[in-house]
């Protein structure tokens, strides 16, 4: 019998920690955010003065003479630190895939104090008993467990949320999950903003665009005024800062949670599901949309979709999204419309239904 397949997983909790813990966590956070700075700073140098590029294995091999000249470095975990020059040099490569790609190229940045917000550890410095972790140098972490730990742990992260909150990332090598053989074929997927999306099957309904962040946009903007009146650096204007970090939180949850629903509904109910390649970047654009673009989130179901798909092996196929809307989906005949124009009536073949559901079937077809 052949083996099962093996795939990441991440497994992620809140954890609780004491004051000392925090702060230690805080330092190595700290120390994290210095390093990478120091060593981007130190690419950018070596190429304007030698017109040589470092990499990854150019900076680690420098990390024990540095921790000897900077001692304070030497508190935290050499794995630790190797994980940041491994970051630096993951966003330099994600740099360049993007100039030779003739995108813009999105050189990177050096990173603020508040933006360095978790550090990882392999498999060492860190033991789990039970729902606590202990890590060395640092503390120990409760783990608030909402589901058991499954497979081979492999790296342990340490996160630090924007209100403050500390969060434990376990990535782990398990089996791969058992879906069932699908009850229907191929399925075409139109999104959009009137509804989140229409799908070319005849038995469904259009999903309704939940619109989570216009639903507590008159909250965020109380939050935010209270922000702008408190004075900058108060406990005051920390707590109103925290306060308007959880509601965004929330926002960010509860759209991730719907997300993973729809995708996970196509993922076991079809074999072949079909999306337009969509420049979502371009669309955002559009000052008019912008907003309710990103509300919805498109981008990231897609993300969700994709790896779900690859996980059940279903089959995700992305078609070109021009045309799809004016086309009849009876004929091929070309019927043009603006975006106030809801339904598609076509004259030749005297089809007449809803635009979307008319895209939704297009795409399908490829």
């Amino acid at each position: 019998m052949s083996e099962k397949k093996k795939v990441r997983k991440t497994f992620k909790f809140k954890a609780v920690a004491s004051k000392t813990t925090a702060a230690h966590a805080e330092q190595w956070l700290w120390r994290c955010q210095q390093l990478y700075n120091l060593a981007l700073e130190q690419r950018i140098l070596t190429y304007r003065q030698f017109g040589v590029s470092l990499n990854y294995n150019d900076q680690s091999a420098e990390l024990t003479t540095f921790k000897k000249e900077f001692p304070e470095f030497a508190q935290v975990g050499s794995q630790v630190l190797e994980n940041v020059l491994e970051r630096l040099d993951k966003a330099f490569k994600k740099f360049f895939d993007r100039i030779k790609k003739g995108e813009k190229g999105g050189f990177p940045r050096f990173k603020a104090r508040s933006r360095y917000d978790s550090f990882t550890l392999r498999q060492c410095g860190w033991k789990l008993n039970g729902s606590y972790l202990t890590v060395s140098k640092v503390g120990i972490f409760k783990l608030i467990l909402s589901r058991p730990i499954e497979g081979q742990i492999k790296t342990v992260s340490i996160q630090r949320d924007g209100c403050g909150d500390w969060w434990v990332c376990f990535s782990c090598i398990v089996d791969a999950r058992e879906y069932p053989e699908p009850a229907k074929g191929v399925v075409g997927i139109d999104v959009g903003l009137k509804h989140f999306c229409v799908d070319s099957d005849p038995d469904s309904e259009p999903i309704a665009n939940p619109r989570y962040y216009r639903k507590l946009k008159a909250k965020l903007r109380r939050q935010q005024r209270v922000v702008s009146r408190r004075k900058k650096g108060s406990n005051r204007r920390r707590k109103a800062v925290k306060r308007l970090a959880k509601t965004h939180r929330q926002i960010a949850n509860m759209r991730l949670d719907f997300l993973h629903k729809v995708a996970n509904h196509y993922v076991l109910n079809y074999s072949e599901i079909h999306v337009e390649a969509l420049k979502i970047k371009n669309m955002v654009k559009n000052r008019h949309l912008s907003m309710s673009i990103q509300d919805a989130s498109w981008g990231l179901f897609f993300e969700l979709l994709g790896y779900k798909a690859a996980d059940a092996g279903r089959q995700l196929v992305k078609v070109n999204p021009r045309g799809t809307s004016q086309k009849c989906s009876g004929c091929g005949e070309i019927v043009p419309k603006t975006l106030a124009v809801r339904i598609h009536s076509c004259k030749s073949c005297g089809l007449e239904i809803d635009r979307d559901e008319n895209a939704a079937r297009n795409i399908k077809a490829g």
